[in-house]
């Protein structure tokens, strides 16, 4: 270094220092990868929406992956880790509109901000993989993915009942509507139905695979598996026909066939078929249905249901039963119609009660049930559990499984497994989108553009209402590919959660121009290592995603890959400082964009990882950053202190004892937390690794003031500091390598390999609760200058007797005294043994009193520094009888003289 410690001020200047190595980073190509690299460690995190500016959440998600691809890459792994752009969808149409400009430039000054910001935050990302979903060199292979899966028989356009958001003026998928309130995910506006023709992808062919692949993604949050269990909804049961009037057999799925001779009413869906055929009979049901079908969510109960004057035999009792039109049964669940047993299921219950109907029993408890079979009145209410058959005929005495089984073939019907998951409706009636590559004729249909006209690019953005790509009339109008007349683009985009479906594929090979992606390398570097995004996304677009990954396997174009991500990490939300959801509204947000300003994007970096563990959400704290502010100012300077030939200077004539029993503790406290700090990363604890190096660091300025440290070893602390900091904070950590003038970038240096020596844990634990114990002492006595302190190790007898303890059976008075050595030792093993025994099943493992005195006289020099006092270590055969007699293992007596 060219300036001496007395002409520079301590710290350094994040302004000044954090641009630099951005641009030594890039300029030494520090984190792009070889399109040669063999299965390199795939790290990702979702990709932002270009909404124009990056928000706290964006900061947290994103220095959860860098910090991870960081590690990884210290540790010698090749490393993947791109970034891109999701950058279609609604939100840009409508910022375009407001602004009165158009979404692709409004989109590009976005992406233009965006990655300055990610650039200024120090995330080391390989740029030349970068992508824009809404670039032709992206979308186009949506449209020809599109027709790979139409070629598949995996796209349909069919006629349906949809989700119509009246705001946004598109459909929405199923997975798009939130909450029982039935609200559009993205502006919260209550959805309507519409009956709409629409492109499908059929997800619903690989529902099977896609509840079956959930068990092993070990990888995966609980919580997200069982979502999308819950999601794809698999019901095992059966289906049985029930003739309906005129109208003929009525099939209905059920999963409770052992209750079929309790059933005293069937019901029909308003959009079943048949109850469409009765409405035009039938004014009360016609009027029913249009009232079911303009009602909102909140205005409808399971009461309402409306008679038809029809009836429906039951196949298994050739009873007659009333047939009603109701909105608690769904067109889309089942067959969207059942028959209904009001002892045995609540919905049924309520609706009998309220339109009189007759209840029977038809299941009662077994023996062994929880509910005593007089205790159960189904007039009162629904018993919906297993048991066994009454009421029921011959077949009274079967249990419900058995009952199950064999009334499929008594009753002439058939096993069935239905799914709550429906297929995905992709056709989006707006115009910041992928256009669908079809094209309708009136003699030919609907015809695939050809592969030589893809991509089919977005003509010139229309200002209108409705679907703008309809007002496109040049754009729209072309010709037939088959038979050249005249023929009218399909004017729907694709739903933006296609785009998102396979972009980490195309991250392995962004350029490629006669192929979504390199099938060879995308089979070599898939599935993603770690992937790292918001809860939110649990039901579209990791189920998309994973849908979209088996399909592509099937199409031979990745080899043997059938899931995208190995493991998932879903992010905790930043909250404001008042511990609510940061919003415009309530006035708590916290631009990353001041902070950087204010304090760095270290600063920012460290205080998020520190705030908790990813998974977990946490409070915006000034304290708290304003801590992780200090600690790096504090943690350089003490580098710096160092290059500059300033350690141990300043106390030189302090008492500290041996020198190099100091050096050896610190020596084992560097080795320690290297393989602590490993561990923690690995398992994604970045706030736990954190945690021990600011411990080391502690301990390092503690070393520095106690005594001239020895420079090997302290030196070794300082490098091992910055670099387990380096993954979190790898500006501040670069400045300190330099400080330390050690030979090129931290960022591509060698990750410590150290272990934990033989014992820490057990060693740490000892010293810990000896101090902790004299520091209690000193506050209950109130000594105010201590002098001495002595430490009396327990003798290796107390260890015996714990050993015994641990394995004694409950019985650990005499077990120990069984023992011929323990005996000798009197009243003082039964007392003792007496003491553990109450705690022998939480006996903690302890050293050897040889080590554990060792243990105590390494870390002596910290109980000096606290206390300001000589502490002295004896072994039990010259530590005073009284005090040696109060040691337990891991435990030593405590004397503290004034």
């Amino acid at each position: 270094m060219t300036t001496t410690g007395e002409e520079r001020e301590r710290g350094f200047d994040h302004t000044e220092v954090e641009p630099r190595w951005q641009r030594t980073w890039d300029e030494a190509d520090v984190f792009r990868i070889d399109d040669d690299e063999t299965d390199p460690e795939y790290v990702l995190a979702m990709f932002p929406y270009t909404s124009g500016s990056l928000h706290m959440g964006h900061v947290r998600n994103y220095t959860i992956t860098d910090a991870f691809a960081r590690f990884e890459r210290m540790r010698g792994e090749s490393v993947l880790h791109p970034m891109g752009w999701d950058s279609f969808g609604l939100p840009a149409e409508n910022a375009a509109e407001e602004r009165d400009t158009n979404p692709r430039d409004w989109t590009m000054q976005c992406i233009e901000s965006m990655r300055e910001q990610l650039t200024e935050m120090g995330f080391g990302y390989d740029w030349d993989r970068e992508l824009a979903t809404c670039e032709p060199e992206y979308y186009q292979w949506n449209q020809w993915l599109f027709k790979q899966f139409r070629e598949e028989g995996l796209v349909e356009r069919q006629a349906a009942e949809l989700n119509w958001c009246p705001s946004c003026e598109t459909v929405l998928a199923d997975e798009q509507v939130e909450g029982e309130d039935e609200l559009c995910w993205r502006c919260d506006t209550p959805i309507e139905a519409r009956e709409m023709d629409q492109w499908f992808f059929t997800i619903t062919d690989y529902a099977e695979e896609l509840l079956g692949a959930l068990e092993d993604l070990d990888g995966w949050p609980n919580n997200v598996r069982e979502m999308q269990r819950n999601w794809i909804g698999k019901q095992e049961g059966a289906s049985v026909a029930f003739e309906v009037g005129d109208y003929g057999d009525v099939d209905i799925f059920t999963t409770r066939l052992d209750t079929i001779h309790g059933a005293t009413f069937f019901s029909l869906a308003p959009g079943h078929p048949v109850a469409q055929q009765i409405a035009e009979d039938n004014e009360a049901v016609a009027e029913y249905i249009e009232t079911a079908e303009d009602a909102d969510e909140d205005d409808l109960d399971v009461t309402s249901g409306v008679f038809t004057g029809e009836y429906a035999t039951n196949p298994a009792t050739g009873e007659e039963i009333p047939v009603y039109v109701a909105d608690y049964v769904l067109t889309d669940v089942g067959t969207g119609a059942l028959y209904a047993v009001p002892a045995h299921d609540e919905r049924d219950h309520e609706f009998a009660q309220a339109h009189d109907i007759d209840v029977v029993q038809v299941v009662e408890p077994t023996d062994d049930a929880d509910a005593d079979p007089e205790d159960v009145d189904v007039q009162e209410q629904a018993y919906p559990e297993d048991g066994l058959l009454v009421n029921s005929g011959e077949f009274d005495g079967l249990t419900s499984e058995e009952a199950r089984d064999r009334f499929v073939s008594e009753f002439d019907g058939e096993h069935r497994t239905e799914y709550n998951l429906r297929d995905w409706g992709i056709s989006r009636q707006r115009y910041w989108g992928t256009p669908i590559p079809m094209i309708h004729c009136d003699d030919c249909g609907y015809v695939e553009v050809p592969d030589e006209d893809l991509p089919v690019e977005l003509p010139e953005f229309v200002h209108t209402t409705g679907n703008p790509l309809d007002a496109a009339e040049e754009w729209k109008h072309v010709d037939c590919p088959e038979c050249g007349a005249d023929a009218v683009r399909e004017t729907d985009t694709m739903d933006t959660f296609v785009d998102s479906s396979w972009y980490f594929l195309r991250y392995t090979s962004p350029d490629l121009d006669d192929a979504p992606f390199d099938a060879e390398r995308a089979s070599d570097w898939m599935p993603v290592d770690q992937y790292v995004g918001g809860i939110e996304h649990a039901v579209m677009h990791l189920l998309y995603a994973r849908f979209f990954t088996k399909v592509l396997d099937d199409l031979d174009m990745v080899d043997g890959v059938r899931e995208p991500f190995t493991n998932l990490t879903n992010q905790g939300m930043v909250l404001g400082e008042d511990g609510n959801k940061m919003s415009k509204s309530l006035d708590n947000g916290v631009s990353p964009q001041r902070i950087i300003e204010e304090y760095g994007a270290d600063t920012a970096r460290l205080f998020i990882m520190e705030a908790a563990q990813p998974e977990k959400e946490f409070a915006w704290s000034p304290e708290g950053v304003q801590s992780a502010h200090s600690f790096l100012q504090n943690v350089y300077t003490l580098v710096s202190e160092y290059a500059d030939g300033e350690a141990g200077s300043a106390s030189e004539t302090a008492h500290a004892g041996d020198a190099d029993e100091i050096a050896d503790y610190v020596a084992r406290e560097i080795d320690a937390t290297a393989a602590k700090a490993t561990a923690e990363f690995e398992d994604f604890r970045f706030n736990h690794a954190l945690q021990a190096v600011r411990e080391l660091v502690s301990l390092l300025r503690r070393y520095q003031e106690a005594t001239a440290p020895d420079a090997d070893t302290f030196e070794r602390g300082l490098a091992t500091a910055a670099k387990l900091l380096a993954p979190v904070a790898p500006h501040a950590a670069e400045e300190m390598w330099a400080e330390l003038d050690r030979d090129g970038l931290i960022a591509e240096a060698e990750w410590p390999a150290a272990r934990a020596p033989d014992g820490y844990d057990i060693e740490r634990r000892l010293v810990e609760n000896t101090r902790e114990d004299v520091r209690d002492i000193v506050d209950t006595v109130g000594i105010e200058d201590p002098q001495t302190i002595t430490l009396a190790v327990a003798p290796q007898w107390k260890h015996r007797v714990l050993d015994l303890a641990r394995n004694a059976d409950g019985n650990v008075v005499g077990t120990v005294m069984q023992d011929e050595d323990l005996r000798e030792q009197g009243e003082a093993a039964a007392d003792f043994a007496k003491e553990v025994a109450g705690r022998a099943q939480s006996l903690d493992e302890q050293l050897p009193p040889e080590r554990e005195r060792e243990a105590l006289e390494r870390a002596a020099w910290l109980i000096e520094r606290e206390f300001g006092a000589e502490v002295v270590v004896q072994g039990p055969d010259e530590a005073d009888p009284d005090l040696v007699s109060k040691a337990g293992p891991g435990r030593p007596a405590i004397d503290i003289a004034k």
